[in-house]
């Protein structure tokens, strides 16, 4: 079958950088650098690298097909100063980039989430602006644009004690990306444009993660397992459960909300000879935190 995105050189396995990326070793060379979060197609951030290629940029989105796509528009245009993540933003900036590093920040369109029980999935909250500030550089700037009154509210309340001035304007449609365009065609004629120029850095602490080794069961029966979800600070959902006889293996898919971390990834229960091992799937992108370990705890439970 023929790849659909020509050349995977700009697309980065960030699992594999430790506990951060040399971006001037990736680049080859020492420059501004610029991010986007939730790349979309990657329109945006193509025509952003093609008219300033005295900088660096770096895309990030969490689905394959929006990769794909950027990575063929990366190809078509020639472009040596783009790069692209498959990544949660909020592990991005944890894990990836250092403080101060950071020059400008777009994200345009994120979704808003806009039901009451899904705000603890809306990207720019006071915790995430915080650590944004601290990635950025003095006088680095942020930049939010949205379709949607009520986010944009939302966004502004998050605002004060993050070490930004900001400034709050309606623009007409400028940007030409996906969900722009949609909403343009749908008859929407004014959008809303947040921008943040840190004026104060913003310490936080690191990223604190845990070590989790596998958890045994000495028996599990496939046809009773039915995890138990948890709500609260840290939020584990089960989904799909899927087992093969054969291998004698179960996985199932979990979503783990921790703070404004989300993490999608799979829990294996494999028999291995002297029992049944549970661990996180070989080749998820995980980040062991308390999160992680509390789902796995609770697949031991329902597993035991």
């Amino acid at each position: 079958m023929k790849a659909r995105y020509i050349s995977l050189k700009p697309f980065l396995l960030w699992r594999q950088a430790g506990r951060s990326i040399d971006w001037r070793q990736e680049f080859g060379r020492d420059a501004p650098l610029e991010i986007e979060i939730g790349f979309g197609n990657g329109d945006f951030l193509v025509r952003r690298a093609e008219a300033y290629p005295e900088r660096n940029f770096v895309g990030i989105e969490v689905e394959w097909p929006s990769v794909r796509r950027a990575l063929r528009r990366i190809a078509q245009a020639e472009l040596g100063n783009a790069r692209l993540l498959m990544v949660d933003a909020q592990i991005a900036l944890e894990r990836v980039f250092l403080p101060r590093s950071l020059h400008r920040v777009y994200a345009l369109f994120p979704c808003p989430w806009p039901k009451e029980r899904q705000a603890k999935y809306r990207l720019f909250s006071h915790d995430f602006l915080r650590l944004l500030n601290n990635r950025l550089v003095k006088g680095g700037e942020a930049q939010v644009v949205t379709d949607h009154r009520a986010y944009l509210d939302w966004v502004l309340e998050q605002v004060p004690g993050c070490g930004f001035e900001f400034r709050c304007q309606e623009i007409p449609p400028r940007y030409g990306t996906k969900y722009e365009n949609k909403w343009h065609r749908q008859g929407q004629e004014q959008f809303f444009e947040l921008n943040f120029l840190k004026i104060e850095h913003i310490a936080t602490p690191g990223l604190q993660e845990i070590i989790i080794a596998p958890a045994r069961v000495s028996g599990f029966d496939p046809e009773r397992f039915q995890p138990a979800d948890q709500l609260g600070d840290i939020t584990v959902q089960f989904k799909e459960f899927l087992y093969d006889p054969d291998w004698q293996k179960g996985m199932v898919r979990v979503i783990i909300v921790e703070g404004h971390m989300i993490q999608h990834l799979w829990i294996e229960i494999v028999w291995d000879g002297g029992g049944w091992r549970i661990c996180p799937s070989p080749g998820c992108a995980n980040v062991y935190t308390a999160g992680l370990r509390r789902a796995l705890e609770l697949v031991c439970e329902a597993a035991a």
